[in-house]
């Protein structure tokens, strides 16, 4: 049984976002093969300017640490946002930001620019909704803040992404597409 943690980084809890997020879960519980755990970033309270950068210590909120926890204790993590001018919404960077930290995701070695990568060993995915056609997204933009959310947040702490799903144009669809989207969002949690 693995420990499974679903991330939604949606500023919005009416968001299609959410619902993408119940699809999942409920494709995982039906299989009855893992347990999930949620993490819901609008329900929050921290600060997510990182002002002085890693600098100096910032104190941790209660939820950051909370946060922190399920991250470590997850065997696979799956992230939701949408990607808004191209990249993930202003309070799930500001909550990388705050919950990624040296010493929790990734530790820098002295005098030096290598690191040890402290997520190692964890598996993840993004499902990600847009509001254009996936094709231009990925022929035209190449992924765009997907792809440096996967390299540059996700594998420099070590988390080695095995799927990406993208969900879309979401603003133009119709009931039916969205219902569609969420029966395949289901099947890929009772897949896992």
């Amino acid at each position: 049984m693995k420990k499974i943690l679903i991330i939604n980084g949606h500023p919005n809890k009416e968001s299609y976002n959410y619902a993408l997020q119940q699809a999942f879960k409920k494709g995982v519980l039906a299989a009855g093969r893992h347990s999930v755990a949620e993490i819901n970033v609008a329900e929050l309270k921290f600060y997510p300017n990182l002002d002085k950068g890693y600098s100096t210590g910032v104190e941790m909120e209660p939820d950051l640490i909370a946060a922190q926890r399920k991250i470590k204790e997850a065997d696979h993590i799956v992230w939701i946002y949408p990607l808004w001018w191209g990249m993930m919404p202003a309070l799930l960077k500001g909550f990388i930001d705050r919950v990624f930290v040296p010493g929790f995701a990734f530790k820098y070695h002295s005098n030096s620019s290598r690191w040890d990568k402290l997520l190692k060993g964890k598996t993840t995915e993004i499902i990600c909704s847009i509001d254009y056609p996936v094709f231009i997204f990925k022929l035209f933009f190449s992924e765009g803040g997907v792809k440096v959310m996967r390299k540059m947040v996700l594998s420099f702490c070590g988390l080695k992404t095995v799927r990406t799903t993208y969900v879309g144009p979401v603003k133009p669809s119709t009931p039916e597409q969205r219902k569609k989207w969420l029966a395949k969002v289901e099947k890929q949690g009772r897949q896992f």
